[in-house]
């Protein structure tokens, strides 16, 4: 995979989907970024982007991927072979459904991802160094090169979803303590049952993830 690094960018992820849309990437690619101005959060908000966090996005043909893999999951799907990737590294991060890595009950970062024409485009943001007062940081120490670095050419022996899942379901009763907006609503997890496309079964709604 064609890796780029950039000083400072207003979104790695708009960029990057821009990019797929216009033509520009045919291959496999990724972006990541020193500064990043306008990163996406949930819901639409901002993500900070201090100096010394990571902004990453990568863009990849979707006949890359395992044949089983859900495309309202794909999110799931790459957040978790990284929370693995951590995890191997010392950390105690979780991933609370469908997309935000925790540290105990703070925030340290979220993801997302795109299908836009053949390519599936995903983007992460986590506090490596920096956090405003309601968010956490990484509880290892790690430069966000060496993150990229690690993380991307583990992306080429893709594992099945069912392997993924596999693991994902037993970490989701950690998910199930908080909340999450579904629509305008603010609905707790206590009650959410998980289904094996990543869906959950809510208060008798099917929801998906929700970026």
């Amino acid at each position: 995979m064609e890796i780029h690094f950039i000083d400072e960018i207003d979104s790695t992820h708009t960029w990057l989907c821009d990019a797929v849309k216009n033509g520009d990437i045919s291959e496999p690619f990724a972006l990541y970024a020193k500064i990043q101005n306008d990163g996406i959060g949930s819901r639409g908000n901002s993500w900070q982007g201090y100096e010394g966090n990571l902004f990453l996005s990568f863009a990849l043909p979707a006949h890359l991927l395992p044949d089983d893999l859900p495309h309202a999951s794909t999110t799931i799907y790459f957040s978790q072979l990284l929370v693995e990737l951590l995890r191997r590294k010392g950390s105690l991060v979780r991933l609370k459904w469908p997309n935000d890595f925790y540290l105990d009950d703070k925030k340290i970062g979220g993801a997302l991802s795109a299908k836009i024409k053949n390519f599936f485009v995903f983007s992460v943001g986590i506090n490596l160094k920096h956090a405003n007062k309601e968010h956490g940081v990484l509880d290892i120490a790690i430069m966000p090169k060496e993150l990229v670095d690690d993380f991307i050419p583990s992306l080429q022996d893709f594992p099945s979803w069912k392997q993924i899942f596999s693991k994902y379901k037993l970490e989701f009763q950690f998910s199930q303590k908080f909340c999450v907006h579904i629509g305008d609503k603010l609905v707790s997890l206590a009650q959410a049952r998980l289904n094996p496309d990543g869906s959950i079964e809510i208060e008798g709604k099917k929801v998906y993830s929700l970026r």
